[in-house]
């Protein structure tokens, strides 16, 4: 069926589920790059401050046990617009740029040899193809305004943003992070394919996050009378770690801990005022009741140079891009005052393939999409979410030591199975958050279970995987 065809389909059923939705609201859904789980003072950093999103999870719920898709980038942003599976999407690895001027996207079948490794791995899909229908274009059919702020990374000119359902796009394209967080936002080395799509420079010196922030509230300016969909990517705090002058050094002269980067505390902290400044520009506008509000991140934090880490994910192991805890799990805040109730705390794992049948769901319309499940029940404290099997897929080496990976969670136990060799190892998440102690010997039947699971999950997904030479 072509894609067109299939948003004829779309329109007509989600026009008549929105008919019977109980109301019209916005949707501002904050999709932050490289935040780690514990990054924000209400999920427990002494150091970096953030009083705004602290707030924000007083009138709302807190998730503390939330996972991002994939421990990078690109395949997580895919699945959160298309609620599918990274693996499904064969996206399970980040896209490069243009300006890097390499790729290791390809088709089906096509893999990539590293002379020092023994498996072949699998190239990805370079792109989000059109045929996929994303949150935008549902929602677009609906009625509402659609904005993307910031980050794309999902593929070259032609599937950018505005190709994908979104009306304004304001600096998303193939970039994975930004040449600069001042204005005029250049490349040290002037290359013309390493530039912000649709930010030209504005003030000299003004900080990227700040415009974000400000193009956000232009749009709520001029469109407070429709419904509308924000997907706010800011590119913050991704590296180059970069903050304003004035905050880093507020930072340097703080008594620190272990989390102790002045330069990344400053970029955190510029993040949170700017989310201030929305939710402020939503009260003016009386929007504030009106809208649902949905914080997370793409990945865990970045630590980086362990001499001077970025960051530090407290009380988790590892960081971005490796398969334990710390390069996963996520902070998740939503709110949506006088309908979640306040300050609530949940501990029940969810994952980015979630927000796309949570939000239709608010919307009148409970037919399954993708992946992921409705928590719709669960922010209202109506029902809890029916317990599930999570699943991740790196089938690829990485630089430094990262070695091709799945992972399944079941329960309490996650099981990573490297298919460089045949390490295995199994976790007790709920005695074991650290995961130190790994169990694999001892437990070996709910290893031959787990295994089992993925072995199925990877058949129904068609994930692509590695192969021997």
């Amino acid at each position: 069926m072509s894609k067109n065809l299939i948003v004829i389909y779309l329109i007509l059923s989600s026009l008549q589920a929105f008919a019977q939705g109980r109301e019209k609201i916005n949707i501002l859904l904050i999709h932050v790059d490289d935040l780690g789980a514990t990054d924000l003072g209400v999920f427990g950093s002494d150091f970096y401050e953030t009083p705004n999103l602290d707030g924000l999870a007083a009138e709302g719920m807190r998730f503390t046990q939330s996972y991002a898709a994939a421990a990078i980038c690109s395949p997580t942003r895919a699945a959160l617009l298309t609620g599918k599976y990274p693996a499904r999407l064969g996206i399970t690895d980040w896209i490069r740029a243009k300006f890097q001027g390499y790729s290791t996207s390809g088709n089906p079948g096509e893999y990539e040899v590293f002379e020092d490794k023994p498996l072949k791995t699998p190239k990805i899909q370079g792109f989000l193809p059109l045929e996929e229908i994303t949150l935008p274009e549902r929602l677009l059919q609906l009625g509402y305004r659609t904005l993307h702020v910031g980050k794309w990374h999902l593929g070259e000119e032609g599937y950018h943003p505005e190709d994908q359902g979104f009306q304004i796009n304001i600096g998303g394209n193939d970039l994975g992070q930004p040449p600069s967080y001042f204005d005029p936002y250049l490349s040290p080395n002037g290359n013309p394919d390493y530039v912000l799509k649709n930010v030209p420079p504005r003030r000299e010196g003004e900080f990227l996050t700040d415009r974000e922030g400000d193009e956000i509230v232009g749009f709520l300016k001029g469109n407070k009378q429709n419904p509308f969909f924000i997907h706010w990517a800011p590119y913050a705090v991704h590296t180059p770690i970069m903050g304003p002058e004035d905050l880093v050094e507020k930072y340097k002269s703080k008594e620190s801990g272990v989390q102790r980067n002045p330069t990344y505390a400053a970029l955190v902290e510029n993040l949170d005022q700017n989310v201030g400044k929305v939710l402020a520009e939503l009260e003016q506008l009386g929007l504030r009741e009106k809208t649902l509000i949905i914080f997370t991140s793409d990945n865990g934090g970045l630590i980086g140079n362990p001499e001077n880490p970025v960051t530090v994910n407290l009380g988790l192991r590892s960081f971005k891009g490796y398969p334990y805890e710390g390069g996963i799990r996520v902070p998740t805040i939503v709110s949506w005052l006088n309908k979640i109730p306040a300050g609530t705390i949940v501990d029940t794992p969810i994952i980015t393939m979630d927000w796309i049948p949570t939000i239709l769901d608010f919307l009148g319309d409970n037919s399954a999409v993708g992946d992921g499940v409705s928590l719709k029940p669960l922010l209202l404290e109506e029902d809890s979410v029916v317990p599930r099997d999570l699943f991740w897929h790196f089938p690829h080496y990485r630089t430094p030591d990262v070695l091709p990976y799945s992972i399944v969670r079941s329960g309490d136990y996650k099981l990573i199975y490297f298919f460089d060799g045949d390490g295995v190892e199994l976790y007790d998440l709920a005695n074991d958050s650290k995961e130190q102690t790994n169990l694999a010997n001892q437990l070996p039947f709910v290893v031959a279970e787990l295994k089992g699971k993925l072995e199925n999950w990877w058949r129904e997904t068609g994930a692509r995987m590695p192969q021997e030479k």
